[in-house]
């Protein structure tokens, strides 16, 4: 059974679910679009059928691959409501072990309370030989916005963004959840902005703004501050470039079909002998 929210988690669930929500009315779907472009593209190379898929976070359902079966899982109430997905959290599923042969994940990891509890669920989740494609924005996204709020607060630092899991260590996380063949690699997507307004604006429609519990409100002069440090990073044609640095996750649920590692001192050949002069 769920535990209840506990006060040492990074995230404030129903600040979550409430920004899902809120989200869900005008959602901006265009750094997910590229994610699940990503992950299509990924798939394309992979000469197998996929007939059972789950979609770990599934916002407005825009996933789909045809002749295939899709449950969906959302966290907000008005998006699965939309798309008819199952409401829970990624680290709190309810799926039983072996139930799909795909997982998919696009945009939620990186403001999962539990990230290696998601995807050792997600893992347990996969029959044998089953995959895991999974994208988040990763460590590096909205420098930009980052370095403005620090100068416009630098009086008083406040807490306002997630901490953030770099490629490398994601790839960690998908040998730490038990994934057979895992790759981790970024891709950059770069946006350029006419003003602090209009990102602020599609962050909020991606449900991408700060979860983090006792957040102070932003008051307007912080605002003002923060976008007059944006505006002094822009371009000569007055557009400041942020950057949303997209990891993309590929893992495999083990099975003895896979490759599998060189067992330790099985090599036929002596390093050292490769190693001499040759006469």
């Amino acid at each position: 059974m769920p535990q209840p929210d506990s006060p040492s988690e990074i995230f404030d669930r129903a600040l979550r679910r409430k920004r899902r929500d809120r989200a869900a009315r005008a959602y901006e779907s265009f750094v997910r679009d590229h994610m699940l472009e990503g992950l299509h593209e990924r798939l394309e190379g992979v000469k197998r059928e996929f007939r059972d898929i789950l979609d770990l976070g599934s916002f407005d359902g825009a996933f789909t691959l045809p002749g295939a079966s899709i449950t969906r899982l959302e966290a907000g109430p008005a998006f699965a409501a939309a798309s008819g997905a199952i409401q829970a959290d990624e680290d709190r599923h309810p799926f039983p072990e072996a139930s799909f042969d795909l997982v998919i994940s696009a945009g939620v990891l990186d403001s999962v309370n539990d990230v290696p509890g998601a995807l050792a669920l997600a893992q347990r989740a996969l029959r044998p030989d089953g995959l895991f494609l999974g994208a988040f924005l990763g460590a590096g996204t909205l420098a930009a916005l980052r370095a403005s709020f620090l100068a416009a607060e630098a009086d008083r630092p406040v807490a306002r963004f997630h901490p953030q899991i770099d490629v490398r260590a994601a790839g960690d996380l998908l040998g730490r959840a038990g994934f057979a063949l895992p790759v981790a690699d970024v891709e950059t997507l770069a946006v350029r902005y006419a003003g602090l307004p209009n990102l602020i604006r599609d962050l909020r429609g991606m449900a991408a703004t700060n979860l983090l519990p006792g957040a102070p409100p932003l008051s307007r002069a912080t605002l003002l501050a923060a976008a007059e440090q944006f505006a002094g990073r822009a371009d000569p044609d007055g557009r400041t470039t942020e950057r949303f640095e997209i990891v993309y996750l590929t893992g495999w649920a083990p099975d003895p079909s896979q490759p599998q590692p060189a067992r330790r001192g099985s090599a036929t050949a002596s390093l050292a002998e490769a190693l001499k002069p040759k006469p």
